[in-house]
This record gives C-alpha cells, sequence and structure tokens, in this order.
C-alpha cells in the first residue's frame, strides 16, 4: 500500500494585503503572495545591505572579534576547520578569504573527510591539523563545533585555541572553546536564528572589520565584504535554511553580483558546468545545479576539492575543478538511482501489513554514507513523513541521514528519543528538516520503533498524507508571461519563502515523453488559449499517460529559446479533473 495521494491546500491570506500593496506599491498579486509568506510591511521587503542587522548583536560576537584581533596582531597561524557540505565549503572560503583580506598572515584550512574522519572537530581532526613543523594555534570552527566537546579538549590539550563559529542547535553543555559565536546561544529569539554556516561567518568578518576600523589599524575602510556574498548566497541555499528577511537580503544581493559578472571563478565555473546562465540565476539554480556538483565532493571524494574550486582565482583552474566536481555529481547521481530503487522497493515492503509507521528508518548494507541524505529526502517526498536512510560507516557502526516533514523537529524528536532511551543513539546534531546521527550497527531495530513511537505521538495523522499548498487559482489575465516574469524578479524563494505555486484545471491537447523520464504536454485552458507544459519526472511519478481533464499544481516559469521567451507552466501535481 502506497500512502494517500496528497491533497491539494489553499494558502490562507492574512488581513492587510492591500495595506502592504499601498506601502509598498506591489501589485495586488505580489502582494497576497508576500503577506501569506510573513511579511508585513515594506521594511521585510529591503532588499539593501544596509537593513542588515549589526553583526555586533550575534551572540558571542564581542569574545570571538576580541580573540581574532589579537591573533592578527600577534601573527599567530589560524586553521580554519570546515565541514563537508556545501555550507561548510562556503563558510571556509569566506572565512579564508576574508581573514586574509583583513591583514592575516597564516590562514591555512581543513576539511574531514566524510568516510575517514566523520563530522566536525574530532580528536583525530586536531591531531591531522597538529602534523608538520608549523601547527595552528588558533582552530577556528565554521559551520560546525557547538557539539565538539572532545574535539576541543584535544585542541586544548595540544596548545591550541578554538573559536567555534557554528548555527547549529547546541545541546545541554557547551565545549570549553575560547570563544563560541552562534545565534543559537541567544535567550530569545534574534534576527539571525535562521543564518547559516556561511552567514555567522560573513557577520564575524563584517564586525572584525568593523573594529579594525575603530582601532585604525586599516588602511582606509578596508576590503569590500561584498565581494563575499556569492559564496554566502550559494552556501545559504544549499543548507535549506529558512529564507527569512535577513537571508533574503544575503542571497538577494549575492545573486545580484552573479547575474551582474562579479561571481568569482569558482562560482561562475560551476555555473558554466550545470548549463546555467549567469545573467539569469535564481535562488534555485543555486539549490538544485551549483550545490550539489559542490556536495557531490564531500559525499564520494574529499570537500577539499569544492573549497579549491571556490577559493581559485584563476578561471582556467577554477573551469578544470568544476568539470571534476561535475563528473562526480554524475556518480553521485548513479549510486542515488540504485540507493533510491532499493530504499523504495523497502518501502514497499513495510507497507505490505496496509500502513507504513508514522516514520521510517532504512538500511542496506552496500549503501553509500554519502548518499543516504539524498536518498531519505526522495524517500520522504514520496511518503510524507520523516526518513532516516543508514548506510555502513566502515567501522562497524551505522551512519544516519535525516529528512523531515513540516510539523516534525527533528534535531528534537532525537533528543527525545536519546533522553528516553539512554545510549541508543552515539551522537546526533542538526536541524529541524535536517539531521545525522550514529547508531551501534546492532541496535537499528530499537531505534527505529523508538523513533517511529517518538513521530507517532507527536504528529497529526492528518499530516502524513502530504499536501499541496498552493496559492490558488490564477485569474485568466494573470496566466501570461508578464506574470511569470514578475515572479522571477520578485525573488528569492526558496525554504521558509516558497516560490508561487497554483493550482487549476486545463484539458491536454497534447502529451509525449521527452529524455525518458519527463513529459511534455500542451495544455488549453477556459479560453481555448494553448499554453506549453512540463512535468518533471512524470515517468516516475506514473504520470505518463494524462487523462483529457487534468488539475495541477503548478508554477509559471519563463522558458527562453534562442532570444524567445514564453510562458510555460512546470507542473508539481496532476491528477484527473
Amino acid at each position: 500500500m502506497t500512502p494517500a495521494a496528497p491533497c491539494i491546500v489553499e494558502r490562507p491570506v492574512p488581513a492587510g494585503v492591500d495595506a502592504l500593496a499601498r506601502e509598498a506599491d506591489l501589485p495586488p498579486l505580489l502582494a497576497r503572495l508576500y503577506a501569506s509568506r510573513g511579511v508585513t510591511a515594506a521594511r521585510d521587503l529591503d532588499p539593501a545591505l544596509a537593513a542588515l542587522p549589526d553583526p555586533a548583536e550575534l551572540p558571542g560576537m564581542e569574545a570571538a572579534v576580541d580573540l581574532l584581533l589579537r591573533a592578527r596582531r600577534e601573527g599567530t597561524r589560524l586553521c580554519v576547520v570546515g565541514d563537508y557540505d556545501a555550507d561548510g565549503a562556503t563558510s571556509t572560503a569566506v572565512l579564508v578569504t576574508g581573514l586574509g583580506a583583513l591583514g592575516f598572515r597564516a590562514v591555512d584550512h581543513l576539511v574531514p573527510n566524510r568516510m575517514t574522519l566523520g563530522y566536525g572537530l574530532t580528536p583525530e581532526l586536531v591531531a591531522l591539523a597538529a602534523e608538520g613543523p608549523e601547527a595552528p594555534e588558533l582552530l577556528v570552527t565554521v559551520d560546525n563545533g557547538i557539539a565538539a566537546h572532545a574535539g576541543v579538549a584535544a585542541a586544548r590539550a595540544r596548545g591550541m585555541d578554538v573559536l567555534v563559529t557554528d548555527h547549529h542547535l547546541p545541546g545541554d553543555t557547551l565545549p570549553e572553546a575560547a570563544a563560541l559565536l552562534n545565534p543559537r546561544l541567544a535567550d530569545g529569539p534574534t534576527e539571525f536564528d535562521a543564518v547559516a554556516g556561511v552567514g555567522v561567518a560573513f557577520f564575524l568578518l563584517a564586525a572584525l572589520r568593523r573594529r579594525l576600523r575603530e582601532t585604525g589599524e586599516l588602511a582606509g575602510d578596508g576590503p569590500n565584504l561584498a565581494g563575499l556574498l556569492d559564496l554566502v548566497a550559494l552556501g545559504t541555499v544549499a543548507d535549506v535554511v529558512p529564507l527569512d528577511r535577513v537571508n533574503r537580503i544575503l542571497v538577494g544581493q549575492g545573486l545580484a553580483r552573479m547575474r551582474a559578472g562579479r561571481a568569482r571563478p569558482g562560482i561562475a565555473a560551476l555555473a558554466a558546468v550545470a548549463g546555467r546562465d549567469l545573467r539569469r540565476l535564481a535562488a534555485a539554480d543555486l539549490g538544485f545545479a551549483l550545490a550539489p556538483r559542490l556536495n557531490a565532493a564531500g559525499r564520494i571524494d574529499d570537500m577539499a576539492l569544492g573549497i579549491a574550486c571556490l577559493l581559485a582565482t584563476d578561471p582556467a583552474e577554477a573551469r578544470q575543478r568544476a568539470e571534476r566536481l561535475d563528473a562526480l555529481n554524475r556518480e553521485r547521481r548513479e549510486i542515488e538511482a540504485t540507493m533510491r530503487a532499493e530504499a523504495l522497493a523497502a518501502t514497499a515492503r513495510l507497507a505490505l501489513d496496509g500502513a507504513l509507521p508514522a516514520a521510517l528508518c532504512l538500511h542496506d548494507a552496500s549503501w553509500h554514507p554519502g548518499v543516504v541524505g539524498i536518498v531519505a529526502s526522495r524517500v520522504k517526498e514520496r511518503v510524507h513523513r520523516p526518513v532516516i536512510a543508514f548506510a555502513p560507516d566502515g567501522q562497524g557502526s551505522l551512519r544516519g541521514s535525516a529528512r523531515s516533514i513540516p510539523d516534525f523537529h527533528l534535531r528534537d524528536a532525537l533528543a527525545a528519543v536519546d533522553a528516553r532511551h539512554p545510549g541508543l543513539v552515539t551522537r546526533f546534531g542538526g536541524h529541524a528538516m535536517a539531521a545525522g546521527l550514529t547508531l551501534e550497527a546492532g541496535r537499528l531495530d530499537a531505534f527505529a520503533a523508538a523513533f517511529a513511537e517518538e513521530a507517532a505521538r507527536t504528529l497529526d495523522p492528518a499530516t502524513l498524507r502530504g499536501e499541496h499548498v498552493t496559492d490558488g487559482e490564477l485569474a485568466p489575465a494573470e496566466l501570461d508571461l508578464a506574470t511569470a516574469e514578475l515572479l522571477e524578479r520578485a525573488g528569492p524563494w526558496g525554504q521558509g519563502f516558497p516560490e508561487p505555486e497554483f493550482h487549476g484545471v486545463f484539458d491536454v491537447a497534447g502529451a509525449r515523453v521527452v529524455g525518458e523520464a519527463h513529459l511534455r504536454l500542451e495544455l488549453r485552458d477556459e479560453a481555448g488559449r494553448r499554453i506549453p507544459a512540463i512535468a518533471f519526472g512524470a515517468v516516475e511519478q506514473g504520470w505518463a499517460d494524462p487523462p483529457g481533464r487534468i488539475r495541477t499544481v503548478y508554477r509559471l516559469a519563463v522558458d527562453r529559446w534562442r532570444g524567445d521567451a514564453r510562458l510555460q507552466l512546470q507542473l508539481r501535481h496532476l491528477e484527473p479533473a
């Protein structure tokens, strides 16, 4: 048995739309879309860097800046310790580049290999950093470290200071680092709560530059840190953090630089190998084209390759590295396809008794630990419930990657399981929508039962059906190229600020499978207009032979070809009308 088909639900629109339209001078449709995503005033739409919050207000900033200021004055050898995902890679590139521009003389970087060292600042990684004649005197973590008790202790034992910069939720105790910079250390909500690791690194550099200006230790105004925003945009979108007001500014400004031809060579090369036009790059291109190629290094090989691409200053070198990342991404897709098929088959077997558990734990001894997160995401989309996919870590344990649905906070759920069953989980961490954990191999069944029990306890059963939340139906006059171009300019759209989707009923005037997996259609609206549409992955979804009349959820897109632009509907769901 498969889960019930998702239902179509219209997004509620709060009061005040007309007032927002007047204050921000918006078309009525755009005002309605923004208001339904939490925008209440024109200030929420200000794209300027000047509208960002004061970096000094980020918890731990003063101590972090003091530590770096002293390191700069004393010529301390630094090592930036990153993470093997896109947020960690961009964070590393931001801090290495920014500290160099701010006058730090010896800045190295190190990123753990997923397969051999695992996540974060571990004692083994500290030992690796200490090798060689000139070991670092200060380790600066990016996108990790808030749970690295053993790693920080190992560094201190070797005489190294540690500055932790992170954005993950802290545990009950904190590592004994020299300074901790993390928005989640605040006593209450702040404007930095949704910032990714790369955003924390960027704000740290901004605060440090301000202090150096105040002390007269910079020549002139110092470097223009806005040049780092292409990296900040990529890491922010890749980490799927909510695009709240602050993150929309960071991503919007980074995209503006890319479109203006000011992307660094590595990002320009990633766009080129992905077949994306920098002049029209959108947040979705960062998330679905550039980020997977960067992440492929950490999943299949070593994220040092990805960081080298981002740090490259020569376009030819950047292109060479980007082509290597593209090849790794093709390899990743092949591995993923096999694993996804096996995971869906396992899910079907679980459903033979008539119902799936409220949360799924899937495992196969042949699975690649670097790809389980993508598989969990694909299965989650299919079954509308939290999913954890596990693979052997090569050391006798299982490494799991979890993906969630709205209303189920993964990190909190793992903490609840850990509290009820002490010792069941070896280690865990993450966010509301994504998390990672490690188990002893023999404890998977016990954990799967405990995790499903926690999901059943906290989730409304209606949530497990899945929903397509739309922005309603468009008036016939709105279903045109001008509206599609308006929405294209109105972003950035993304996590927590979703790209507009609409629903409607159309006649199918023609349909054919293209590229083995996709469906190209010609639809006819109530006025008899013919509108081109495409449904990506339609064959896998069982849509290859649509009925003559469909109800569909779609996005408006601009299809550009050889200088021409036309309206195209991107179908997200379809069912008989």
